[in-house]
Parts: structure tokens; sequence; C-alpha cells
């Protein structure tokens, strides 16, 4: 049983295409596209970029407002280092932990970090007025939780959020396999992404504070103007991919259904778990199963699988337990 009925469609997504084993066509309905199953970009460019366009249609915005940030207006007080270094190592460590936990990514560190805020400051009718900690706090749990998220994704090859899933779709495409065994087979790729960390980090100290003035004035330009440019890229890059039509009709359709997903608050990040994991998921427990020749008990014949399983189904009865706790307060 699934609990996220996103999740669940990114899994019977994953299940389009070829099967391995014994080469039958699933759910592909005789569409020549879909005999080597979904592309991660294709979904990733629908749900996150055509669905931003179509949801932001019609919105209007103040943009000449934005054209008032300088550098000296980004130089903190006295009164704000004091105030943000406390929230700073709250958020950091918040967000260390949650982005270490596979799917939660640093959207949810953020509004943790928030709640967290919200609940120990002194000034809790700043709140939501500009209040520093409110920005501070959230912003460490998001970029802490976007470092952390490499640890299952690497160790474990399960992303710990979306992006992650995109970086295990683009090691799959080149034949390298995340999980316990990259740092010995693949040294210079693991190495390589650590120092990139460094020097990402730079980079954005660089290019951000001395810039701002020119990224800001980017965002000026009027929304009329840019979306059709973002669509424009969105669907070069689709046909790019395999050089088809019908991979931009795909994309276009799931920006259809990710903007259905926006309008009924549903994130579309497990969806896209979902579909990275759902194939990996399938591969293994059938593998599992022919090396067992069909004997279930496998699973929880060694202690250490036997463990995560036990945990995996307390969890679960935890989040159904929850779910139906807030359905009868609610009712």
């Amino acid at each position: 049983m699934c609990v996220r009925q996103d999740a669940c469609l990114g899994v019977l997504l994953g299940s389009i295409g070829t099967d391995v084993n014994t080469g039958t066509q699933r759910l592909t309905f005789g569409v020549i596209e879909l005999f080597d199953g979904l592309s991660l970009p294709v979904v990733a460019m629908g749900l996150f970029r055509v669905s931003e366009v179509i949801s932001s249609v019609g919105r209007v915005e103040d943009a000449g407002s934005r054209n008032k940030v300088s550098f000296r207006s980004m130089i903190p007080t006295r009164d704000d280092i004091r105030r943000s270094l406390p929230a700073w190592l709250r958020g950091s460590l918040l967000g260390s932990f949650l982005g270490a936990v596979p799917g939660v990514g640093g959207a949810i560190a953020a509004f943790a970090a928030y709640a967290v805020e919200r609940n120990v400051t002194r000034y809790p009718e700043q709140f939501g007025k500009g209040a520093i900690e409110g920005v501070v706090s959230p912003e460490a749990a998001n970029n802490a939780a976007g470092q952390t998220s490499f640890i299952p994704t690497m160790s474990l090859g399960i992303p710990g959020s979306a992006v992650m899933a995109l970086m295990v779709g683009a090691l799959m495409i080149h034949g390298i396999a995340p999980g316990p065994r990259l740092v010995s087979e693949h040294p210079d790729l693991f190495w390589g992404l650590i120092m990139s960390f460094w020097v990402g980090n730079l980079m954005l100290l660089i290019l951000n504070i001395p810039l701002i003035g020119v990224w800001v004035r980017l965002l000026t330009i009027p929304y009329q103007v840019m979306y059709p440019a973002i669509l424009m890229f969105v669907c070069v890059g689709a046909f790019a991919l395999n050089n088809s039509a019908a991979t931009v009709y795909f994309v276009l359709l799931f920006g259809l259904l990710g903007y259905g997903m926006r309008s009924l608050d549903l994130p579309a990040a497990p969806l896209l778990l979902g579909l990275v994991l759902g194939p990996m998921l399938e591969e293994n427990l059938r593998r599992a199963l022919v090396i067992s020749q069909g004997d279930f008990t496998t699973f929880v014949q060694r202690p250490l699988s036997a463990a995560f399983l036990i945990a995996t189904v307390f969890v679960l009865a935890w989040v159904i337990w929850g779910a139906a706790r807030e359905r009868e307060l609610a009712a």
C-alpha cells in the first residue's frame, strides 16, 4: 500500500516500457517512443518548468520595486548578526539532519526550521513581517539539507530530494550505479564531487554578492517575454533528446499534469522520486526472488534486511495512523 498517491503514480509511470526480463511491452499502447520507458528529463521539464509557466500566466507583479536592492543594503547590522547566529546554527543542524533522510529535501527542512524559529523567538510579532530569524534559519536549513541529501544518494542509491533524483538518473544514463561501491569503483567521480562543493560555494560568493544588482535587474524582464522563451528552450531541449516530436508532446502532457498537481497542492517531487526508485525497486525485488527461487522469506532471513523491513512497516503504520487521526479530528 502506498501512502502518497503522487509517489504511487511515479512508480506506475516507472513501469512503462519494455520488461527487461520477459521483453513484454507494458503500458506503451503501441507508442514506439515509450518502448524504452519515460525519460527522466522529459518528466522533470514538464512537471517543474512547463507547469510553472502555466500557473504563472496572468499573474501580475510589481517588477519595479525589485530594482531597489544594492550591495550596501545587504550588509547586516550588529543587531542582525546577533539575532542571526543562533537561528543560523539551529537551521544548519536541523537541515543537516533532515537532509540525510531520504526523500525529505530542502523544502521540508526549510519549513521545519521556520516552525522551530516561531516557537523559540523572542519577537513573535515580527514573524511574517520581515523577522531576520525567519529568513536566516530556513535558508540555512535549505542549504544544509542540499549538502547532506548527497549522503543517502551516494551511499545507498536512494535520492534524498528531487534534485538528487535527477542526479541519480544522470549517473544511471552514464552507466554509473550510486551505492556503497561508488567510492571504490569511481573514486575520481566521488572526490571530484566533494571538491565541487568547495568550488561551488566559492563561486556563489563571487557571483551572487557583487553582482546582486545585475541579477535583480534580470527579474524586471516582463513575464510575457520570459515565459515564451522558457517554453522555447524546453521544447528545443526535449526534441534534442531523441529527435522526436513525440517527446515535446510528452513534456507538454506532464506540464498539464504538474499544473493539476499544483492546483491540488500535491508536490511533484514524490512523483519524480517514485519514477526513479520504481524501476530500481522492481529490478532488485525480482533479482532477489530469482536467486531465492521465489521464496519471499529471503527478505527476513538476514538481520539487517529484516530490521529495515520492520522499521518500514512501523513508519508506514505511524503515517497511516496519523492521517486517519487527522481525518477524525477534522470530522
